[in-house]
């Protein structure tokens, strides 16, 4: 089965019991002791759909929809069933409510079944102009697909949207019951975008009575975004409140790539795997907290929980191995119970599965899941010149404008700089070129120069001996390709000797000219550069190797330091993570080319941070698009290895509803400055939006796909200018781009 089925959410079961929680409003940490708490719900067992009897509702079956009802099931449907309803008017029983529920479509705390309401405010047939309507939202997921096909006079256009953000005078009252299992929660949300009143809440709280809807005395509002967080402080006191954050806190299970996998159960700390002690690919890892790094494995579990764009979920997704993260991991009874030895991991939607495997089966399933190998693009070794990055693809916007061309046209023309610039530079040469999009000046140095270097240094030879378990140096046998302890000690020696190595005094030359000529600050002084990776195995569509290579800096006072910074980035092709994941991957080791993109260093930061132009928790790119943005304040704390214990902003910015409302899944512990909540302004959150939205436009007709595209940035927030001179305000600034894996596709290991 297709792990990612049905809607493929990012989904987090929640802890059971709310011992502790607190209801109360998103900007304060204690409760209003005169707010209203939820009470118990009491079941009745008075269902209106019979399992065997038919529907019966308060007026017959008039009032339950075009269809008869027959048995469901007490769980969420994943398929529509034609024997349940369109709609109830009033959901007796815990059954009714699973008959109608459905996983939603945009979710921000997973682990939850959502059953649409509408209240129709202008039904001249019902009491006091009302009715209530709780729609089968299997078969109809949005609210218009409902309102449109059961009540006359309602047309599926645009129109519609104004009962999300039209005042008092909208028709509809249109909002969801969703149903948290574990921590036992029913709560009462609205989208995200809509601009309802506390008074207008109100009248949906007095609209669902409890003989409307049996979980009544347990309903409570919680607001979906910054905007009806400040709704919800003015609420009736007679109405319970419960916060995102609130929720958040109580899970203890997070899938964060759902796959299976077999392997051998591993425990390690995040110190023991940044210090690069060696681990098998077949491992499966329990750890403390989630590393900065990590080769190739068969699975994660981390005690501590991770980011949807932490640099190792990167990895797992590109990898389509299973990640997850479980509170308490390394204390678990049942993982330590299984501690080294071969197991079947399967990540899931609510819970994940472990049971013991044969070794036998386990390495034979294991050799079997191997991914395809991979052939890199070709390095064009021709291409030697030097070149401001707005040349590497000329014409791309003009050509993009045109109508007549198609995906295979622009996609050739990135590919074409790939093979002779790398892809970072060659997708930097895009948004360089694209209105909108605010970068550093920079320039592409072309893989000629790596390869030369490699080359004139007899480092490929080198490595010839290695894949052949030969020392060329000595002249002695070693076990490289067979004892990963040797591959990775012979290739910190490969690493030091590269060091050593002569750079091609023409590209010394040409590089102290453009550097000069172009990065000198207005003090007069020489401007910090650095130097970014650029290679044809990374950025790309089929092989992301997202953090494969390290960037580097040199200090052009002192031209040795540049060098230095040059060719340690260099060495980064051969660092033992990145030699095992092509090697995984089946990638020719010596079919990586280097081009570099130089621009200069970043100071003065005040907010580093990466965005997808897709929200992760509607992967089904609905009708609500939103930007998923992960940011933390300053630029110690690099938002792709965030230390251990520190936390970031994580939000949804909501770009296709008016109001462009802004959504906080997590805040920072960071301190920040005196008068900030938040690492981002409002103004630079709707700021980074637009230049979010002008990247996903303009790489589109190259990357969409059918079912599925977004682009994965990285940003800043600092006070230079685009060649690093010291400014007083701080600007935004983007720095890279790259096509973000489709994670609808299978992702069974």
């Amino acid at each position: 089965m297709n792990t990612w089925s049905h809607a493929k959410l990012l989904r987090i079961t929640l802890v059971a019991g709310l011992v502790g929680l607190v209801f109360a409003c998103s900007n304060s940490k204690t409760p209003d002791a005169a707010r209203a708490t939820p009470q118990p719900v009491i079941d009745s067992g008075n269902c209106q759909i019979q399992p065997t009897d038919g529907v019966t509702t308060d007026a017959g079956t008039a009032d339950a929809g075009a269809a008869d009802a027959g048995t469901t099931n007490a769980c969420t449907p994943t398929f529509d069933d034609p024997n349940v309803p369109d709609y109830l008017s009033e959901i007796g029983c815990k059954s009714d409510f699973d008959a109608l529920a459905a996983l939603p479509l945009d979710v921000t705390l997973p682990g939850v079944s959502a059953m649409k309401y509408v209240i129709d405010t202008q039904d001249l047939k019902a009491p006091n102009n009302t009715r209530l309507y709780f729609q089968n939202s299997v078969r109809y997921p949005l609210h218009v697909e409902f309102c449109s096909a059961n009540i006359q006079g309602v047309i599926n256009n645009s129109n519609f949207n104004n009962n999300y953000y039209g005042g008092a005078d909208r028709r509809f009252m249109l909002g969801s019951i969703s149903y948290y299992d574990k921590p036992n929660v029913w709560a009462l949300e609205l989208a995200a975008y809509d601009t309802s009143t506390p008074a207008m809440i109100k009248k949906v709280f007095d609209t669902i009575t409890p003989e409307k809807a049996f979980f009544r005395s347990a309903l409570v509002f919680h607001p979906t975004s910054d905007t009806l967080a400040s709704v919800a402080n003015q609420l009736d006191l007679s109405i319970p409140v419960v916060t995102t954050e609130d929720l958040y806190g109580k899970t203890d299970y997070q899938p964060l790539v759902r796959a299976t996998a077999m392997g051998v159960l591993t425990f390690l700390t995040a110190n023991q795997v940044n210090s690069g002690e060696f681990i098998p690919y077949n491992a499966i890892v329990v750890l403390d907290e989630a590393p900065n790094d990590i080769s190739v494995v068969a699975g994660i579990i981390t005690a501590q929980f991770q980011s949807p764009l932490s640099h190792i979920n990167v990895l797992a997704n590109n990898r389509k191995t299973p990640n997850m993260g479980l509170r308490d991991a390394q204390k678990n009874a049942t993982l330590l119970k299984y501690q080294n030895q071969w197991v079947r991991l399967t990540v899931g939607a609510d819970d994940y599965d472990i049971a013991p495997v044969d070794q036998n089966v386990g390495q034979a399933y294991f050799e079997a899941h191997k991914p395809a190998p991979v052939t890199l693009p070709p390095v064009d070794l021709t291409e030697t010149r030097i070149q401001d990055i707005e040349a590497l693809v000329p014409n791309y916007v003009a050509q993009n404008s045109d109508s007549s061309t198609k995906q295979a046209d622009m996609r050739g023309l990135i590919v074409k700089a790939v093979y002779a610039y790398g892809g970072k530079s060659a997708n930097y040469s895009v948004m360089a070129q694209t209105s909108g999009i605010p970068l550093a000046k920079a320039f592409a140095v072309p893989i000629y120069y790596y390869d030369k270097f490699m080359r004139d240094n007899g480092f490929y030879d080198m490595i010839d001996g290695y894949l052949n378990n030969v020392d060329i140096t000595t002249g002695q046998a070693i076990n490289f390709t067979t004892d990963p302890i040797v591959r990775e000690e012979t290739l910190r020696d490969l690493r030091n000797a590269m060091m050593k190595g002569q750079l091609d005094p023409d590209f010394q030359n040409q590089m102290k000219a453009k550097i000069t000529q172009n990065y000198t600050g207005t003090d007069g002084k020489p401007i910090i550069m650095r130097f970014r990776t650029s290679t044809n195995s990374e950025d790309l569509a089929a092989f992301p190797c997202a953090g494969c290579y390290n960037s580097q800096s040199g200090d052009p006072s002192n031209w040795e330091d540049v060098w230095d910074g040059i060719r340690k980035t260099y060495t980064t092709a051969w660092l033992f993570r990145t030699f095992e994941e092509r090697s995984y991957y089946g990638v020719d080791q010596k079919s990586v080319g280097m081009g570099l993109l130089v621009h200069h260093k970043y100071i003065d930061e005040v907010a580093n941070g990466v965005a997808i132009t897709a929200n992760p928790y509607d992967l089904k790119q609905s009708d609500s698009p939103a930007y998923y943005i992960n940011t933390a304040y300053g630029g110690d704390n690099a938002i792709v290895a965030l230390p251990a214990g520190v936390t970031s902003d994580q939000l949804l910015y909501y770009v296709g509803a008016a109001g462009t409302p802004i959504v906080y899944i997590s805040h920072t512990n960071q301190p920040l400055p005196a008068g900030m909540t938040t690492v981002l302004s409002n103004a630079q959150v709707a700021e980074l939006g637009a230049a979010l939205t002008a990247v996903k436009n303009v790489f589109q007709k190259a990357y969409a796909q059918p079912d599925w595209y977004a682009m994965d940035c990285e940003f800043k927030f600092a006070a230079v200018d685009s060649i690093g001179n010291i400014t007083d305000k701080p600007v935004l600034w983007l720095k890279q781009a790259r096509w973000y894996p489709n994670p609808n596709s299978d992702t069974d290991n």
